[in-house]
């Protein structure tokens, strides 16, 4: 496994990491968890994503079971969750939802650390921009939690660029904790917010990515060629907004084209797709998913080919997606 700096901050992180998102209490019980987390953890992974929303806040008292269970020495592990969208979507809390007021975020990290049996995160995000909030309320917040040592690091999630600068300078003039990481969509589809978009934030401010969605939701595995399978995430009610996506006629042709080079270098074309993300020199890690040990496996397999993404092999990516991509 490889470790890499998150942005210019010292805490390091795997290259490949393991997130909750879709999985946990949707396919994943407790007992599966802690059996993918466990191999996950043999295989070096350290980081392990989540988020408030996840679930409805059963995918955080998921992964608090499996970690209790586990019982691996706190410094070890890091684990993250994420703060925006609330969990009582359908009442009428407006301060719990689509928010990043103060009043909201000095809450909802007790819940999370309470779902997860935790004393503190490592990582806090938050989870979309906040229009309606001042910057330097949300700002603030984020410092305080850090402060309170509910939290040790603080970033941000699908920010843009100025929304990003806006809040480190914010932080920077108060001497605040400033964000150090951004999660954003990156995939071999998906690819010029993180290559184009915050280009500048590297150097400038140092900021780290742990990126999400290596396999596009699953369009990168090759499965959806042929349409949706059952059983899929993409035949999942929760999920149909992504089907036109992952049945995107060019996009699975471009799929096609990229398994002989997978399958020239050892592995799938899935193992291709994250380890073309993980190649990126500014992504510190790669958040990967899965639903039963199989493709934990397997989405480890990537790691093999990770020292294969030469410039002639991204070259060959490049002509064959390179015009697909958003």
């Amino acid at each position: 496994m490889q470790y890499r700096r998150l942005g210019h901050a010292g805490l390091r992180l795997s290259a490949l990491s393991l997130g909750s998102w879709v999985t946990y209490h949707n396919q994943v019980d407790v007992k599966s968890a802690a059996e993918m987390m466990a191999a996950a953890y043999d295989a070096g992974v350290n980081f392990f994503d989540n988020a408030e929303v996840y679930a409805g806040g059963r995918s955080e008292e998921i992964m608090g079971a499996a970690l209790a269970q586990l019982g691996w020495p706190r410094l070890n592990y890091v684990v993250s969750s994420k703060y925006f969208w609330g969990l009582d979507r359908a009442g009428e809390a407006v301060n719990r939802k689509d928010t990043l007021n103060r009043k909201y975020l000095m809450q909802v990290v007790d819940g999370s650390l309470k779902r997860l049996g935790l004393d503190h995160l490592d990582l806090i995000y938050c989870h979309r921009a906040d229009p309606a909030t001042p910057i330097d309320e949300t700002v603030r917040a984020m410092n305080d939690l850090i402060v309170q040592g509910k939290a040790l690091y603080w970033g941000t999630s699908e920010w843009s660029a100025d929304e990003i600068r806006a809040a480190w300078m914010v932080a920077d003039r108060h001497g605040w904790h400033r964000p150090v990481v951004e999660q954003p969509q990156y995939h071999l589809f998906h690819r010029k917010r993180v290559e184009q978009e915050y280009a500048r934030l590297y150097e400038d401010i140092g900021l780290g990515l742990t990126t999400w969605s290596p396999l596009a939701s699953g369009l990168l595995t090759g499965k959806y060629r042929a349409g949706v399978p059952a059983g899929s995430r993409g035949a999942m009610d929760s999920m149909a907004f992504l089907r036109d996506g992952l049945t995107d006629a060019a996009k699975n042709a471009a799929v096609a084209q990229l398994e002989p080079i997978a399958a020239e270098l050892g592995g799938s074309v899935a193992q291709l797709a994250i380890a073309w993300a993980a190649s990126n020199p500014r992504v510190s890690s790669v958040i990967t998913g899965a639903s039963r040990l199989a493709q934990l496996h397997d989405n480890l397999g990537a790691l093999a080919l990770l020292e294969k993404m030469t410039p002639e092999v991204k070259a060959h990516i490049e002509a064959l997606t390179g015009h697909l991509a958003a």
